[in-house]
Protein backbone atom coordinates (compact mmCIF):
# COMPACT_ATOMS: atom_id res chain seq x y z
CA UNK A 1 0.00 0.00 0.00
CA UNK A 2 0.80 3.45 -0.15
CA UNK A 3 1.57 5.28 3.28
CA UNK A 4 1.08 9.41 3.60
CA UNK A 5 4.23 11.01 3.85
CA UNK A 6 3.84 12.89 6.85
CA UNK A 7 6.21 16.24 6.75
CA UNK A 8 8.02 18.17 9.24
CA UNK A 9 9.81 20.99 8.98
CA UNK A 10 12.41 19.95 11.37
CA UNK A 11 15.04 20.77 9.17
CA UNK A 12 17.88 19.23 6.99
CA UNK A 13 20.18 16.89 8.39
CA UNK A 14 23.92 15.69 6.61
CA UNK A 15 23.79 12.44 5.79
CA UNK A 16 26.73 10.53 6.98
CA UNK A 17 25.88 7.41 5.77
CA UNK A 18 22.37 6.39 4.64
CA UNK A 19 19.01 7.57 5.34
CA UNK A 20 15.89 6.67 7.19
CA UNK A 21 13.74 5.83 4.64
CA UNK A 22 10.05 5.06 6.28
CA UNK A 23 7.41 5.43 3.74
CA UNK A 24 6.99 4.09 -0.35
CA UNK A 25 4.50 1.60 -2.24
CA UNK A 26 5.46 -2.19 -1.96
CA UNK A 27 5.78 -3.89 -5.23
CA UNK A 28 2.57 -5.61 -6.02
CA UNK A 29 0.80 -7.29 -8.69
CA UNK A 30 -1.50 -4.76 -10.47
CA UNK A 31 -4.75 -3.87 -8.00
CA UNK A 32 -7.62 -5.32 -9.26
CA UNK A 33 -9.82 -2.09 -9.33
CA UNK A 34 -11.93 -1.18 -12.15
CA UNK A 35 -11.11 1.98 -14.24
CA UNK A 36 -14.23 3.93 -14.90
CA UNK A 37 -15.62 3.70 -18.42
CA UNK A 38 -14.52 7.49 -18.78
CA UNK A 39 -12.12 8.39 -16.29
CA UNK A 40 -11.12 11.86 -17.71
CA UNK A 41 -14.64 12.55 -17.71
CA UNK A 42 -15.07 11.75 -14.30
CA UNK A 43 -12.11 13.39 -13.10
CA UNK A 44 -13.25 16.17 -15.21
CA UNK A 45 -16.41 16.66 -13.15
CA UNK A 46 -14.49 17.19 -9.41
CA UNK A 47 -12.70 18.32 -7.48
CA UNK A 48 -8.69 17.45 -7.99
CA UNK A 49 -7.81 17.30 -4.48
CA UNK A 50 -10.60 14.61 -4.54
CA UNK A 51 -9.37 12.12 -6.89
CA UNK A 52 -8.52 8.62 -6.20
CA UNK A 53 -5.86 6.95 -7.75
CA UNK A 54 -4.68 3.22 -7.16
CA UNK A 55 -0.80 2.69 -8.02
CA UNK A 56 0.75 -0.29 -8.68
CA UNK A 57 4.24 -1.47 -9.82
CA UNK A 58 6.54 -4.62 -11.01
CA UNK A 59 8.41 -6.52 -8.53
CA UNK A 60 11.57 -5.47 -9.79
CA UNK A 61 11.22 -1.89 -10.26
CA UNK A 62 12.27 -0.80 -6.67
CA UNK A 63 15.43 -2.44 -7.30
CA UNK A 64 16.01 -1.34 -11.12
CA UNK A 65 15.32 2.28 -9.92
CA UNK A 66 18.09 1.98 -6.70
CA UNK A 67 20.59 0.01 -8.53
CA UNK A 68 20.58 2.75 -11.28
CA UNK A 69 19.98 6.07 -9.28
CA UNK A 70 17.44 6.88 -10.84
CA UNK A 71 13.74 8.76 -10.01
CA UNK A 72 11.29 9.61 -12.16
CA UNK A 73 8.72 12.77 -12.43
CA UNK A 74 5.73 11.67 -14.14
CA UNK A 75 2.90 14.23 -14.95
CA UNK A 76 -0.70 14.00 -15.86
CA UNK A 77 -2.97 16.83 -16.67
CA UNK A 78 -6.12 15.30 -16.42
CA UNK A 79 -5.77 14.84 -12.83
CA UNK A 80 -3.50 17.85 -12.19
CA UNK A 81 -0.89 15.57 -10.51
CA UNK A 82 3.13 15.50 -10.84
CA UNK A 83 4.40 12.61 -8.76
CA UNK A 84 8.32 11.73 -8.72
CA UNK A 85 8.92 7.99 -8.11
CA UNK A 86 11.82 6.97 -6.32
CA UNK A 87 13.19 3.85 -4.23
CA UNK A 88 13.38 3.82 -0.33
CA UNK A 89 15.74 1.58 1.54
CA UNK A 90 13.48 -1.18 2.45
CA UNK A 91 13.11 -2.04 -1.10
CA UNK A 92 10.01 -0.36 -2.10
CA UNK A 93 8.91 2.14 -4.69
CA UNK A 94 8.31 5.91 -3.39
CA UNK A 95 5.56 8.23 -5.13
CA UNK A 96 5.88 11.49 -3.90
CA UNK A 97 2.78 13.63 -5.05
CA UNK A 98 1.68 17.04 -5.81
CA UNK A 99 -0.87 18.93 -7.24
CA UNK A 100 -0.08 21.40 -9.99
CA UNK A 101 -3.38 22.27 -11.99
CA UNK A 102 -3.28 20.80 -15.52
CA UNK A 103 0.25 19.43 -14.65
CA UNK A 104 1.84 18.86 -18.63
CA UNK A 105 5.45 19.35 -19.68
CA UNK A 106 8.24 18.25 -17.48
CA UNK A 107 11.83 18.26 -18.01
CA UNK A 108 14.78 17.90 -15.05
CA UNK A 109 17.75 16.97 -13.77
CA UNK A 110 19.10 15.56 -9.84
CA UNK A 111 19.01 20.36 -9.12
CA UNK A 112 15.78 21.40 -11.51
CA UNK A 113 12.98 20.92 -12.48
CA UNK A 114 10.94 22.94 -14.86
CA UNK A 115 7.31 22.07 -14.80
CA UNK A 116 4.11 23.69 -17.75
CA UNK A 117 0.87 23.99 -15.75
CA UNK A 118 -2.14 25.84 -16.99
CA UNK A 119 -1.32 29.80 -16.95
CA UNK A 120 2.23 29.14 -15.64
CA UNK A 121 5.26 27.63 -16.21
CA UNK A 122 7.19 26.86 -12.86
CA UNK A 123 10.67 26.17 -11.84
CA UNK A 124 11.87 24.35 -8.68
CA UNK A 125 15.24 23.79 -7.59
CA UNK A 126 16.30 21.38 -5.13
CA UNK A 127 18.06 22.79 -1.90
CA UNK A 128 19.63 20.01 -0.48
CA UNK A 129 23.15 19.92 -1.05
CA UNK A 130 25.64 16.37 -1.67
CA UNK A 131 25.28 13.97 1.24
CA UNK A 132 21.72 15.79 2.83
CA UNK A 133 18.63 14.68 3.33
CA UNK A 134 15.22 16.27 5.00
CA UNK A 135 12.71 14.40 6.97
CA UNK A 136 15.73 11.61 7.64
CA UNK A 137 14.85 9.95 4.18
CA UNK A 138 14.91 12.38 1.35
CA UNK A 139 18.00 13.25 -0.47
CA UNK A 140 16.13 15.69 -3.17
CA UNK A 141 14.00 18.21 -2.34
CA UNK A 142 12.63 20.21 -5.08
CA UNK A 143 11.18 23.78 -4.03
CA UNK A 144 8.85 26.05 -6.50
CA UNK A 145 11.12 29.29 -6.46
CA UNK A 146 9.63 31.22 -9.79
CA UNK A 147 6.29 30.79 -11.80
CA UNK A 148 5.88 32.77 -14.41
CA UNK A 149 2.52 33.52 -15.65
CA UNK A 150 2.22 33.25 -19.33
CA UNK A 151 -1.38 32.64 -19.63
CA UNK A 152 -3.05 29.37 -20.98
CA UNK A 153 -1.27 28.70 -24.00
CA UNK A 154 -2.35 24.88 -24.28
CA UNK A 155 1.66 24.52 -22.98
CA UNK A 156 2.94 20.75 -24.18
CA UNK A 157 6.69 20.08 -23.93
CA UNK A 158 9.38 21.97 -22.83
CA UNK A 159 13.30 22.09 -23.68
CA UNK A 160 16.35 23.84 -22.01
CA UNK A 161 18.68 25.61 -24.13
CA UNK A 162 22.32 25.05 -23.63
CA UNK A 163 22.70 28.64 -22.05
CA UNK A 164 20.05 27.58 -19.79
CA UNK A 165 16.44 29.38 -21.37
CA UNK A 166 13.29 27.20 -21.36
CA UNK A 167 11.69 26.40 -24.83
CA UNK A 168 8.24 25.17 -24.58
CA UNK A 169 5.82 24.29 -27.46
CA UNK A 170 2.87 26.27 -27.63
CA UNK A 171 0.32 24.51 -29.12
CA UNK A 172 -2.59 27.30 -28.87
CA UNK A 173 -0.29 29.66 -31.23
CA UNK A 174 1.17 26.65 -33.30
CA UNK A 175 4.85 27.99 -32.32
CA UNK A 176 8.17 27.49 -30.41
CA UNK A 177 8.28 29.69 -27.87
CA UNK A 178 10.80 31.70 -25.31
CA UNK A 179 10.03 33.00 -21.91
CA UNK A 180 9.38 36.83 -22.02
CA UNK A 181 10.16 39.28 -19.24
CA UNK A 182 6.81 41.86 -20.49
CA UNK A 183 4.43 39.76 -22.55
CA UNK A 184 3.10 36.13 -22.15
CA UNK A 185 5.52 34.78 -24.87
CA UNK A 186 8.25 35.48 -27.40
CA UNK A 187 7.59 33.30 -30.25
CA UNK A 188 10.86 31.75 -32.14
CA UNK A 189 9.49 29.74 -34.84
CA UNK A 190 6.75 28.58 -36.35
CA UNK A 191 5.99 25.91 -39.38
CA UNK A 192 6.09 27.13 -43.09
CA UNK A 193 2.03 25.86 -43.28
CA UNK A 194 1.15 28.16 -40.31
CA UNK A 195 0.41 31.12 -42.26
CA UNK A 196 0.31 33.40 -38.82
CA UNK A 197 0.60 33.03 -34.64
CA UNK A 198 -3.46 32.78 -34.00
CA UNK A 199 -5.06 31.36 -30.62
CA UNK A 200 -6.14 28.21 -33.24
CA UNK A 201 -4.56 25.23 -32.19
CA UNK A 202 -4.45 24.60 -36.05
CA UNK A 203 -1.84 21.71 -36.41
CA UNK A 204 -1.69 20.34 -32.42
CA UNK A 205 1.72 21.28 -32.34
CA UNK A 206 3.16 19.05 -29.39
CA UNK A 207 6.05 17.79 -29.02
CA UNK A 208 9.78 18.75 -28.93
CA UNK A 209 13.55 17.20 -29.37
CA UNK A 210 16.49 19.48 -28.65
CA UNK A 211 19.69 18.39 -29.66
CA UNK A 212 22.93 19.64 -28.40
CA UNK A 213 21.05 22.59 -26.56
CA UNK A 214 18.68 23.85 -29.18
CA UNK A 215 15.53 22.78 -30.25
CA UNK A 216 15.64 20.47 -33.25
CA UNK A 217 12.19 18.44 -34.14
CA UNK A 218 8.75 19.13 -33.60
CA UNK A 219 5.32 16.76 -34.23
CA UNK A 220 2.24 18.44 -35.29
CA UNK A 221 -0.81 16.27 -35.49
CA UNK A 222 -0.87 17.93 -39.15
CA UNK A 223 -0.11 20.27 -41.11
CA UNK A 224 -3.40 22.41 -41.33
CA UNK A 225 -3.58 25.79 -40.99
CA UNK A 226 -7.01 26.25 -39.85
CA UNK A 227 -8.67 26.42 -36.50
CA UNK A 228 -8.84 23.24 -34.77
CA UNK A 229 -8.22 21.46 -38.20
CA UNK A 230 -6.37 18.61 -36.72
CA UNK A 231 -9.26 16.79 -35.09
CA UNK A 232 -10.04 15.69 -38.82
CA UNK A 233 -6.40 14.40 -39.51
CA UNK A 234 -5.55 12.09 -36.64
CA UNK A 235 -5.23 8.56 -38.16
CA UNK A 236 -2.47 9.65 -40.63
CA UNK A 237 -2.12 13.42 -40.82
CA UNK A 238 1.22 13.21 -38.57
CA UNK A 239 4.49 14.99 -39.02
CA UNK A 240 7.58 15.18 -37.98
CA UNK A 241 9.45 18.81 -38.70
CA UNK A 242 13.52 19.96 -38.84
CA UNK A 243 12.93 23.14 -37.16
CA UNK A 244 16.48 24.42 -38.60
CA UNK A 245 15.56 23.45 -42.03
CA UNK A 246 11.43 23.79 -41.88
CA UNK A 247 11.62 20.52 -43.43
CA UNK A 248 9.34 17.78 -42.78
CA UNK A 249 11.51 14.50 -42.55
CA UNK A 250 8.87 12.01 -41.84
CA UNK A 251 4.58 12.21 -42.28
CA UNK A 252 1.56 10.08 -42.55
CA UNK A 253 2.35 8.92 -38.82
CA UNK A 254 -1.03 8.97 -36.63
CA UNK A 255 -0.98 11.64 -33.37
CA UNK A 256 3.15 11.35 -33.20
CA UNK A 257 4.44 12.98 -29.68
CA UNK A 258 7.41 13.55 -27.72
CA UNK A 259 10.09 13.38 -30.39
CA UNK A 260 13.51 12.63 -28.39
CA UNK A 261 17.32 12.61 -29.61
CA UNK A 262 19.29 9.79 -28.52
CA UNK A 263 22.61 8.15 -29.34
CA UNK A 264 22.31 9.38 -32.76
CA UNK A 265 18.50 8.29 -33.32
CA UNK A 266 15.04 10.12 -33.25
CA UNK A 267 12.88 8.23 -31.28
CA UNK A 268 9.02 9.25 -31.14
CA UNK A 269 5.66 7.70 -30.48
CA UNK A 270 3.36 7.30 -32.92
CA UNK A 271 0.63 7.92 -30.62
CA UNK A 272 -2.20 6.37 -32.67
CA UNK A 273 -0.98 3.20 -33.57
CA UNK A 274 0.40 2.81 -30.19
CA UNK A 275 3.99 2.44 -31.18
CA UNK A 276 7.55 3.33 -29.77
CA UNK A 277 9.96 3.89 -33.14
CA UNK A 278 12.63 5.71 -34.75
CA UNK A 279 12.72 7.67 -37.91
CA UNK A 280 14.19 6.41 -41.02
CA UNK A 281 15.74 9.61 -42.64
CA UNK A 282 16.75 8.02 -45.52
CA UNK A 283 13.46 6.65 -46.24
CA UNK A 284 11.42 9.78 -43.92
CA UNK A 285 9.90 7.11 -42.93
CA UNK A 286 8.72 5.48 -39.16
CA UNK A 287 10.36 2.30 -37.96
CA UNK A 288 7.84 0.75 -35.05
CA UNK A 289 10.09 -0.90 -32.23
CA UNK A 290 7.37 -1.77 -29.60
CA UNK A 291 3.81 -1.80 -29.24
CA UNK A 292 2.42 -0.59 -25.81
CA UNK A 293 -1.15 -1.21 -24.93
CA UNK A 294 -2.16 2.69 -24.70
CA UNK A 295 -2.30 6.01 -26.23
CA UNK A 296 1.97 6.54 -26.11
CA UNK A 297 2.65 9.90 -24.81
CA UNK A 298 5.13 11.20 -22.44
CA UNK A 299 9.04 9.44 -23.50
CA UNK A 300 13.02 10.06 -21.79
CA UNK A 301 15.49 8.09 -22.70
CA UNK A 302 18.46 6.72 -20.65
CA UNK A 303 20.54 4.72 -21.33
CA UNK A 304 19.56 1.93 -23.35
CA UNK A 305 15.86 2.05 -21.60
CA UNK A 306 13.34 4.51 -22.93
CA UNK A 307 9.97 5.10 -20.18
CA UNK A 308 7.00 5.46 -22.05
CA UNK A 309 3.54 7.21 -21.46
CA UNK A 310 0.59 5.46 -21.72
CA UNK A 311 -3.27 6.73 -21.30
CA UNK A 312 -6.55 5.45 -22.03
CA UNK A 313 -8.41 5.85 -25.31
CA UNK A 314 -10.70 8.89 -24.46
CA UNK A 315 -14.13 9.45 -25.93
CA UNK A 316 -13.57 11.23 -29.38
CA UNK A 317 -10.27 12.38 -29.58
CA UNK A 318 -8.24 9.15 -28.77
CA UNK A 319 -11.15 7.10 -30.21
CA UNK A 320 -11.46 5.66 -33.85
CA UNK A 321 -7.56 5.50 -34.29
CA UNK A 322 -5.72 2.11 -35.26
CA UNK A 323 -4.79 1.29 -31.62
CA UNK A 324 -8.33 0.50 -31.42
CA UNK A 325 -7.26 -2.23 -33.70
CA UNK A 326 -3.99 -3.35 -32.34
CA UNK A 327 -5.86 -3.91 -28.88
CA UNK A 328 -8.71 -6.15 -30.16
CA UNK A 329 -5.81 -7.88 -31.87
CA UNK A 330 -3.81 -8.92 -28.90
CA UNK A 331 -7.02 -9.18 -26.72
CA UNK A 332 -5.83 -6.37 -24.19
CA UNK A 333 -7.07 -3.89 -22.49
CA UNK A 334 -5.79 -0.34 -22.54
CA UNK A 335 -3.38 1.03 -19.50
CA UNK A 336 -3.10 3.95 -17.72
CA UNK A 337 0.70 4.03 -16.70
CA UNK A 338 4.70 3.73 -17.72
CA UNK A 339 6.17 1.18 -19.16
CA UNK A 340 9.75 0.93 -19.12
CA UNK A 341 11.07 -0.82 -22.46
CA UNK A 342 14.40 -2.04 -23.77
CA UNK A 343 15.80 0.23 -26.86
CA UNK A 344 17.49 -2.98 -27.82
CA UNK A 345 15.02 -5.54 -28.30
CA UNK A 346 11.78 -4.14 -27.30
CA UNK A 347 11.01 -5.94 -24.21
CA UNK A 348 9.41 -4.23 -20.91
CA UNK A 349 11.78 -4.42 -18.18
CA UNK A 350 9.25 -2.46 -15.53
CA UNK A 351 6.17 -0.77 -15.06
CA UNK A 352 4.23 1.42 -13.48
CA UNK A 353 0.07 1.60 -13.54
CA UNK A 354 -2.51 4.32 -11.96
CA UNK A 355 -5.97 3.46 -11.92
CA UNK A 356 -9.07 4.70 -10.15
CA UNK A 357 -9.86 8.25 -11.12
CA UNK A 358 -6.61 8.40 -13.36
CA UNK A 359 -6.63 7.76 -17.11
CA UNK A 360 -4.16 9.78 -18.67
CA UNK A 361 0.01 10.51 -18.77
CA UNK A 362 0.96 13.52 -20.20
CA UNK A 363 5.07 13.45 -20.06
CA UNK A 364 8.20 12.00 -18.18
CA UNK A 365 11.59 12.88 -17.22
CA UNK A 366 14.25 10.56 -15.90
CA UNK A 367 16.03 12.14 -12.81
CA UNK A 368 19.82 10.60 -13.23
CA UNK A 369 21.25 10.58 -9.63
CA UNK A 370 18.47 10.88 -7.99
CA UNK A 371 17.36 8.34 -5.73
CA UNK A 372 14.49 9.63 -3.15
CA UNK A 373 13.12 13.03 -4.32
CA UNK A 374 10.19 15.12 -2.20
CA UNK A 375 8.73 18.28 -3.50
CA UNK A 376 7.17 20.98 -1.56
CA UNK A 377 3.47 21.51 -2.17
CA UNK A 378 1.84 25.29 -2.32
CA UNK A 379 -0.68 24.54 0.38
CA UNK A 380 1.25 23.30 2.87
CA UNK A 381 2.94 24.93 5.81
CA UNK A 382 6.52 24.08 4.82
CA UNK A 383 6.58 26.33 2.28
CA UNK A 384 6.44 28.93 4.30
CA UNK A 385 9.06 27.32 6.94
CA UNK A 386 11.69 26.19 5.39
CA UNK A 387 13.99 28.89 4.27
CA UNK A 388 17.62 28.22 3.31
CA UNK A 389 20.14 31.11 1.72
CA UNK A 390 23.15 31.50 0.22
CA UNK A 391 25.35 34.19 2.19
CA UNK A 392 28.31 36.26 0.21
CA UNK A 393 29.11 37.76 3.50
CA UNK A 394 32.71 36.00 5.27
CA UNK A 395 31.63 34.02 7.89
CA UNK A 396 28.19 35.32 8.28
CA UNK A 397 26.92 31.57 8.11
CA UNK A 398 29.37 29.95 10.65
CA UNK A 399 28.46 29.88 14.30
CA UNK A 400 29.69 31.95 16.74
Amino acid sequence: MVNEHKQNPSGIQANQDSPELEVGLDAVAPAAVPAPANPAAAAAARDITQLKVEKSCSRGLAGWLAQHRLSLAITSYQTGRIYLVGSDQQGRVSFFERIFERAMGVVGNAQRIYLGGLYQLWRFENVLRPNEIIHGQFDKCYVPRNAQTIGDLDIHELGIRKDGRVVFVNTKYSCLAELSPTHSFKAIWKPKFISKLAPEDRCHLNGLAMVDGEPKYVTAVCKSDSVDGWRERRRDGGVVIDVQTDEIICEGLSMPHSPRWHNGKLWLLNAGTGQLGWVDFEKKAFVPHAFVPGFARGLSIIGNVAAVGLSKPRNQRFEGLQLDDELKQRDAEPWCGVQIISLANGDVLNWIRFDGDMGEIFDISFLSNVKHPMMIGLRTAEIRDLITFESAIPGADKAP
